[in-house]
């Protein structure tokens, strides 16, 4: 069912929706395929149907019976679709107002709604590697898009800290340890060189299940090591999360849920769901070829029965409309047999558990493997870009304040390699390109900051920062397109251009939202910067047609636009987890 998300979408719906006679939530409005055609068009393929009747026939009638009402000025019939104009002068005081206080995108949508986000979550005493940067960001770029819609948002870290791998660190420790001083460079060191050997002498695997079994047991000197492991692992996270802009309204580890196993399994085993399976214990699953693994045969749990408890407390705690698993698709299977599992269990809630994966991070076209040792840590690659921006800000921008630069340059760095990892698809897998990544060019994430620091350079220039549509002159916009200099043949529409343009946002927003594609909303802001960028050129080769024009009515009408623009790509941009720059 359409949902309408700016007057001018509703009253199109509703125009042909009072003639009839059905809801105009029923209704479709959609952007005709030429501009000449009109700003907004419903097909009457549903309604003809029920009339029996041509879809070009009932287009017509609906059109011919429309009068100028609100913000739409006329309707013509195109076929079987009834297309509309919008009263421009009247859309852009509705655009520019909503834009600059930040309501273009509709803040009411999730109100009284919960979204939980699962992302990011690394495991403890390995180094944030650059590829865990994708489900960071993705993760972190839905929850500030839910927000940005009114939604209360749970973003939960679910750290990696128990289970076999863990056992293997500890038992590493008791062989080639103590490492002081300690960090995560040691730890890793540590787990790296026991995979390693693990490979040529079998028998560690097991000591490393052995020093795990007695972690869980609750053994006093495991505890005390892992707690240490834990403790040195989140502060560094938490630097790189700072860096990220990102924070976490719930850090909850795996090992939160160690007293809630006994439970788990015994609510599996009332419900005579768990079967032994070769000394362990497992639960079939219709559909799935092999069954989900619970506790392994000498006792010890697993990461989907701690899944479970973990699925339990944020639904008895939050009550959400829906729960986000921001990880790779290599999880894939897991998660579909652990949504069956919910719902085998009971849960009515399950239906709202949802999988986001995504694709990989490829450095050299190889897949970044910690336990080979071959990463590129996330804050390395942070600074490199940092510091490759810092040199092209000195060039195209000499004259700029040094601690201006520097903030800048950090901002630019770190914004390229979030957008970097957000504009693909997010199923696509994507090859690390740090010198794509900074570009001021093309598609990138420097080129949507420089497109805002343009505007608001504009707005310097002409000494004025508009901040309401109160007393700007939009008749000056035009209602039709416009000439170019004294040729009745050049003619440019380019400011209803940028206007319809800015229309797109609220539905683009809620679709991204939907769909958990961040990348719909950055292609977006690329179109808009495009769309900008082609109106303000313009005023480069016809003067009368420069944003700050001489006539002072004028040139607030046109800086009343850009401030639209600049607004909205500043509210993208943060939805994204990207900063917005003023100066670059």
């Amino acid at each position: 069912m359409p949902t309408h998300h700016t007057p001018l979408h509703l009253a199109a719906a509703e125009a042909v929706a009072s003639r009839a006679g059905v809801a105009a939530t029923d209704l479709k409005v959609e952007t005709p395929p030429k501009s000449e055609l009109g700003d907004f068009a419903v097909g009457c393929f549903a309604i003809a149907k029920a009339r029996k009747q041509s879809p070009a026939q009932v287009a017509q009638e609906i059109a011919a019976a429309f009068t100028p009402t609100g913000m739409l000025a006329s309707a013509t019939a195109a076929g079987p679709y009834v297309n509309f104009r919008a009263d421009r002068t009247k859309t852009y005081r509705w655009l520019v107002e909503s834009a600059l206080h930040s309501r273009l995108a509709p803040s009411e949508l999730g109100t009284g709604k919960t979204i939980c986000i699962d992302y990011g979550s690394p495991n403890i005493s390995k180094h944030l590697a650059y590829h865990h940067i994708r489900g960071t960001t993705i993760g972190h770029a839905l929850a500030q898009t839910y927000r940005a819609l009114g939604y209360r948002v749970i973003g939960i870290n679910f750290l990696g800290d128990w289970g076999t791998t863990h056992g293997m660190l500890l038992a590493a420790w008791h062989r080639w340890g103590p490492v002081e001083p300690l960090d995560i460079t040691a730890l890793n060191s540590l787990y790296v060189r026991f995979r390693a050997e693990m490979a040529t002498n079998p028998a560690l695997e097991q000591e490393g299940r052995n020093w795990f079994k007695r972690l869980e047991d609750g053994d006093a000197e495991a505890r005390a090591l892992w707690q240490r492991f834990r403790d040195v692992s989140w502060a560094e996270f938490r630097e790189v999360y700072e860096i990220l802009g990102i924070e976490y309204d719930e850090v909850r580890g795996e090992s939160a849920y160690e007293p809630d196993m006994p439970g788990v399994m015994q609510r599996l085993a009332d419900q005579h769901l768990l079967v032994e399976s070769e000394g362990a214990q497992v639960v079939e699953l219709e559909g799935e070829k092999t069954p989900i693994l619970l506790r392994t045969g000498d006792g010890t749990t697993l990461y989907a029965t701690r899944d479970v408890a973990a699925a339990e407390y944020r639904w008895a705690n939050y009550h959400f409309t829906r729960s986000l698993y921001v990880v790779d698709r290599g999880q894939s299977l897991h998660f579909r047999q652990l949504f069956k599992l919910l719902a085998r269990m009971g849960h009515e809630w399950a239906a709202r558990c949802q999988h986001i994966p995504y694709g990989l991070v490829r450095i050299d076209n190889q897949r970044s493997a910690t336990r080979l040792g071959n990463v590129v840590l996330m804050r390395d690659v942070f600074a490199i870009a940092q510091a490759m921006v810092r040199d092209r800000i000195a060039t195209a921008n000499p004259n700029l304040p040094a601690d201006v630069a520097e903030t800048v340059a950090r901002q630019v760095g770190i914004g390229a390699m979030v957008f970097a990892n957000l504009a693909p698809q997010r199923d696509k897998d994507i090859d690390f390109d740090i010198e794509n990544a900074v570009s001021l060019e093309g598609d990138s994430g420097p080129y949507l900051q420089y497109s805002h620091a343009r505007c608001a350079s504009i707005a310097r220039k002409a000494g004025e920062t508009i901040t309401s549509s109160e007393g700007i002159d939009f008749r000056l916009l035009g209602e039709a397109p416009r000439p170019i200099g004294d040729d009745p043949k050049l003619t440019h529409d380019s400011e209803w251009t940028v206007a319809r343009r800015l229309l797109e946002f609220p539905d683009v927003v809620v679709r991204a939202a939907d769909a958990c594609e961040p990348h719909a909303i950055g292609h977006y802001l690329l179109d808009l910067a495009g769309d900008f960028s082609r109106w303000y050129s313009l005023g480069n080769s016809h003067p009368q047609l420069r944003v700050l024009a001489e006539d002072p009515a004028t040139r607030r009408a046109r800086l009343a636009l850009t401030a639209a623009v600049q607004t909205t790509l500043r509210d993208g941009l943060a939805m994204l987890g990207i900063a917005a720059p003023d100066q670059m």
